[in-house]
């Protein structure tokens, strides 16, 4: 039975090795924040952080995660106050519909850690996340909004 770190917190996960990791969070652990968009690795609505890198959870095995430090929107402010990345969503009226938002927002606190003044060009590398209502301005917005904070 493989063991998870979620959030800091262990799992015993009852799953074949193979089982996305997206399912493992959703299904056995309980964590919805981290949505299903498309499977494929595309959209980027299953972000989440392995080892502090942005994954896409719905490509990943749980196999391949054992033993490594797995972040979701729910553990990203740690108990504490929202991360500056979630203050700014809020402040910058970003999320529309928000399905796809907890992994925009997993995403951006990445990209922030790696480049905490990114350029606009950084963010389009960088920040590959489907948003189906379109909410891409208010992204970039907020996106400079958490980096100036």
């Amino acid at each position: 039975m493989p063991v998870l770190t979620i959030n800091g917190k262990t799992y015993d996960i009852d799953a074949e090795p193979d089982m996305p990791l997206l399912w493992a969070i959703r299904e056995l652990v309980g964590l919805t924040g981290t949505k299903y968009g498309c499977g494929i690795a595309q959209c980027g609505a299953c972000t989440v952080h392995i080892d502090g890198e942005a994954t896409r959870s719905c490509s990943m095995q749980v196999s391949d995660v054992v033993g490594k430090q797995i972040i979701t929107i729910e553990g990203l402010a740690a108990g504490g106050p929202l991360h500056k990345v979630q203050q700014a969503w809020v402040a910058n009226d970003v999320p529309q519909c928000g399905y796809c938002q907890s992994g925009m927002i997993m995403a951006v606190a990445a990209l922030l850690k790696e480049k905490p003044k990114p350029t606009d060009k950084d963010i389009d590398e960088a920040i590959t996340n489907i948003c189906r209502c379109g909410t891409f301005a208010q992204v970039r917005e907020a996106i400079h909004a958490a980096a100036n904070a």
